[in-house]
C-alpha cells in the first residue's frame, strides 16, 4: 500500500443504521454486491447499494422494504469498484464531426472509465466539459488540458508568459507541455503557470531534461518521458538530440543503478507518473501491425485511421528503421523497472494509455495499458488504484471520486468476477454507472454495434 493513500475503516463508508428516509421513484438500488475497498483490497459482499440524484445514498448490509425501489440492479456474485479514470486521454476536436466525438466519449464509458484527462485541448473540449458537468451528454468526467505549447507554439520568455495566462483565464484544468520548448522559455513558463495557480504535465523537453523536469514540478510527467535519458552518465557525452523513440537509442549507455536517483527526486517533487506502457508495447515493439488490426475492437475505428496506423508503425519499427528486436528487449526492460521503482517508492502512478494512439482504441486501450502495469511487476490493486483513488488524489477530488462511499458521486464498475484476483475481470462489465446513469451491457453492447457500423462506412 502506497504512504500516500488514506486509508478509511469500511464503518466510516456504510451505514450501520437504517435510514428511514423517503425513497425518491427515481433512487436506484443494486442488490447483494461485492463491494471493493480500492484503498485496501477488501472485501465486503452481500451489500446494499442505494444511488439517487447521482450520488451514493447508502452502502449498507441489509436493507428493508426493497420491494419499494422501482429501480433495482441484481447484484449477486458481482463486485463494484469505482469507475476508472484514463489519465491520458485524447477527446476528438474540428473537423471531427459531434458525432464522432460523441461515439469516442462513450467508447471510453463501454470499459468502465467514468473520468479522462484529456491530453490535447481545445476550445471545443470546454463546452464538451461544460455540457459533461450539466448532464446534457453521456460522456466520462472532463479534464482537459490547453493547447499544445511545443517549440513551435511557444518560442519566447514573452509568448510563454502570454499563453499561460491566456490559457489560464481560458479556465483550461492545466497546461500541455510537448518537446522543443528551450529551457529559459520553459523556466518563465513555470515560472507564470506557478503565479497563475495553474499546473502543467505532458513530455520533458529535450533541452529541459529529466532532473530540471522534475524539480520544476511537473504534477506528471507522461509517458516515463526523459527517464531512459537520465540513466545516461556524463562521460557518454551524448548529443541529448540523438534520443530517438523516447531515448530508445540511448539504451545500450543507459546504466539502472540511477533509477533510484531519479525515483526519489520524483517523490521529492511531487511529480506523478503516466506510463502509456501500452505504446511500448504494441506502437513501438516488434508486434505485427497487421495482427493488431485483426482485433475486435478495431471496428470501432475509420478505416481512414486504421490505415493510417499501419503506414506509422512501418514508419517506427519496419525495415527501414533502426528499429531492432534485441535493443527493444533491452529498453522494455528498463522502462518497466523504471515503472516498478516509480510506483513503488516514487510520488506515485496514475492509468492512462494515450488513446487513440496507434493501436489504442479509446477504452478498450486501458486493458492493453495494465497488462503492461502487470508485467512491470505491479498487482492488480495496485493497478486498479491507479486508475480510482490515485487520479481522485491528483486532483485533490478524494470525497467526489475515486472510491465507493456515501455522499460521493455515484461513478461504478460492476463486473462479473473478482478484478483484485484477475485484473482481466475488468474487461467481463455487467455494466457501468455514470454519475448515476446506469448502462447495461445490453445497452453498451447495442451502441457499440453502431459505433462499429458508422466506423465501416468512412
Amino acid at each position: 500500500m502506497k504512504k500516500i493513500l488514506i486509508v478509511i475503516s469500511f464503518s466510516i463508508f456504510i451505514s450501520c443504521n437504517q435510514s428511514q428516509d423517503k425513497i425518491s421513484e427515481t433512487a436506484i438500488l443494486i442488490s447483494n454486491v461485492t463491494v471493493i475497498d480500492v484503498t485496501t483490497g477488501e472485501l465486503f459482499p452481500d451489500m446494499q447499494m442505494v444511488i439517487d440524484s447521482g450520488k451514493i445514498k447508502k452502502i449498507v448490509k441489509s436493507i428493508e422494504n426493497k420491494e419499494i425501489y422501482k429501480n433495482i440492479i441484481d447484484g449477486q456474485g458481482k463486485y463494484a469498484l469505482p469507475g476508472l479514470a484514463e489519465m491520458h486521454a485524447h477527446i476528438p476536436s474540428p473537423p471531427t464531426s459531434k458525432e464522432r466525438t460523441e461515439e469516442t466519449l462513450f467508447l471510453y464509458l463501454s470499459n468502465g472509465i467514468t473520468t479522462i484527462r484529456g491530453m490535447l485541448g481545445h476550445p471545443s473540449h470546454l463546452e464538451l466539459r461544460k455540457a459533461a458537468e450539466k448532464g446534457e451528454l453521456l460522456s466520462p468526467r472532463i479534464f482537459t488540458s490547453s493547447p499544445s505549447l511545443n517549440g513551435n507554439s511557444v518560442t519566447s520568455t514573452q509568448e510563454a508568459r502570454e499563453k499561460v495566462i491566456s490559457y489560464k483565464n481560458d479556465r483550461y484544468d492545466f497546461l500541455k507541455i510537448h518537446p522543443g520548448i528551450k529551457r529559459d522559455v520553459f523556466d518563465e513558463l513555470v515560472k507564470t503557470a506557478n503565479e497563475s495557480g495553474i499546473t502543467f504535465s505532458g513530455h520533458v523537453p529535450v533541452d529541459v531534461g529529466i532532473k530540471h523536469a522534475l524539480e520544476s514540478r511537473y504534477a506528471s510527467i507522461d509517458h516515463v518521458d526523459g527517464f531512459l535519458e537520465g540513466l545516461v552518465p556524463r562521460s557518454e557525452n551524448i548529443n541529448p538530440n540523438n534520443n530517438g523513440f523516447f531515448g530508445y537509442n540511448f539504451t545500450k549507455m543507459a546504466d539502472t543503478s540511477r533509477i533510484d536517483e531519479l525515483v526519489k527526486l520524483s517523490k521529492n517533487n511531487k511529480v506523478w507518473i503516466v506510463p502509456t506502457q501500452s505504446l511500448f508495447e504494441r506502437w513501438f515493439a516488434p508486434v505485427d501491425g497487421e495482427l493488431l488490426l485483426q482485433q475486435s475492437e478495431m471496428k470501432y475505428m475509420p478505416s481512414s485511421t486504421l490505415s493510417e496506423w499501419r503506414k506509422r508503425k512501418e514508419a517506427s519499427t519496419g525495415q527501414d528503421t533502426n528499429f531492432d528486436k534485441t535493443q527493444w528487449e533491452t529498453f522494455i526492460d528498463i522502462r518497466r523497472k523504471l515503472i516498478y521503482a516509480l510506483n513503488k517508492t516514487g510520488h506515485g502512478m496514475l492509468l492512462g494509455s494515450d488513446a487513440p494512439q496507434l493501436f489504442n482504441v479509446p477504452g478498450f486501450s486501458i486493458h492493453h495499458e495494465m497488462e503492461g502495469l502487470l508485467k512491470s511487476g505491479l498487482s492488480p490493486l495496485e493497478i486498479i488504484q491507479t486508475g480510482t483513488v490515485n487520479p481522485a488524489i491528483f486532483f485533490d477530488m478524494e470525497t467526489v471520486f475515486g472510491q465507493l462511499k456515501e455522499g460521493m458521486t455515484a461513478d461504478i464498475l460492476l463486473v462479473n468476477s473478482n478484478p483484485i484476483e484477475d485484473i482481466n475481470a475488468l474487461k467481463d462489465l455487467s455494466g457501468v454507472m455514470v454519475r448515476g446513469k446506469w448502462l447495461g451491457k445490453a445497452d453498451i453492447d447495442k451502441k457499440l454495434q453502431q459505433i462499429a457500423k458508422n466506423a465501416s462506412a468512412n
